[in-house]
């Protein structure tokens, strides 16, 4: 028998291939980012972005009325020339730019002085954390209204300004203060004037400045969690006191949220719908005659003086920012 002989050929080798790479880590969080504020940017584009722009031409328009809708006449800056021809509006403008001024500051004060001791450790922490949130959640929707006529808030929120000469007034603050003689004990001290009615005031306004600084507490606690106990550690070790440390460590490492906070302090106070400004406005919109486009222009009016008053704070703070380098 022959015998055949079967060659085998061996086979090339196939490369594995390669999988395409979809990029970095940082590319693939960018892309989640965008994926999470997708429905904002649609929803911006398609529904607010039309409202912007017709806003914008009711501010230099005025409207003329007909049968079957309405014209808009270009009359230029007519309108934004009648709004600051109104001594009435400046006046509640300028007035809510200097409550501003003072409010912020005590405000974010407050609201990192809390979460410091918040973030301490101690029995029953998570409770007290709750308790200091519980007016943000109070003060929304229908609760809101409801607590405007609570009679104890009505009398923090509009006591006597010019006897107590308090940022958001409050006479039963100013009873409270009467009382325990502060000013006398100020003025002993040879303090200046407006610091003394400005200490007072934070005093009568203490609901005020409780009722605003729950955001702001959790952003400044979610700051102080994100710091490594390392660094504490070490300082300890050092020899560094708790005051040391806070001004050396806990401070700087914090200070972006301090940015942070002051800008959503000014926003919040500038978009509140107890704000004087914003009252007035829904005021002149309901009068009769040309009071929408009045009232749409001194909102775009309130619109820029609230984008230069962030500007504004943003530089000033900004400059101190301390932000943590990362290896990469």
């Amino acid at each position: 028998m022959n015998s055949e002989v079967i060659k085998t050929v061996p086979k090339k080798a196939t490369k594995p291939k390669k999988r395409k790479s979809s990029g970095s880590l940082d590319v693939q969080k960018s892309r989640m980012g965008w994926l999470f504020i997708a429905p904002f940017l649609i929803g911006f584009f398609l529904v607010y972005l039309p409202m912007i722009f017709d806003s914008i031409k009711f501010s230099f328009s005025e409207i003329e009325m007909l049968d079957g809708g309405y014209v808009l006449n270009n009359v230029g800056f007519n309108n934004y020339q009648t709004a600051l021809e109104s001594s009435e509006f400046k006046s509640v403008l300028i007035g809510s730019i200097t409550d501003l001024i003072f409010s912020v500051p005590a405000i974010v004060i407050f609201a990192l002085f809390m979460a410091v001791l918040l973030n301490q450790k101690m029995r029953g922490r998570a409770i007290f954390r709750a308790i200091f949130f519980i007016p943000v959640i109070v003060s929304t929707g229908i609760i809101e209204s409801i607590d405007a006529k609570n009679t104890l808030a009505s009398i923090q929120q509009n006591g006597n300004l010019a006897e107590e000469g308090s940022i958001s007034g409050g006479s039963a603050g100013g009873q409270i203060l009467s009382a325990l003689d502060v000013k006398s004990l100020f003025s002993g001290l040879q303090i200046g004037s407006g610091l003394v009615d400005y200490v007072v005031g934070l005093l009568n306004d203490v609901y005020g400045i409780v009722n605003k600084s729950g955001v702001q507490m959790l952003i400044f606690l979610s700051g102080l969690q994100s710091i490594s106990p390392a660094i504490y550690e070490s300082c300890h070790i050092d020899g560094a006191s708790s005051w040391e440390t806070f001004w050396k460590i806990t401070f700087p490492m914090i200070s972006p949220m301090i940015l942070v906070n002051a800008v959503y302090t000014v926003i919040d106070s500038f978009t509140s719908e107890t704000n004087s400004v914003m009252q007035h406005i829904s005021q002149t919109y309901e009068q009769i005659g040309p009071g929408e486009e009045i009232a749409t222009a001194m909102s775009w009016m309130y619109f820029l003086v609230i984008v230069l008053l962030l500007a504004v704070v943003a530089g000033i703070l900004g400059a101190y920012v301390f932000y943590q380098r990362k290896d990469v």
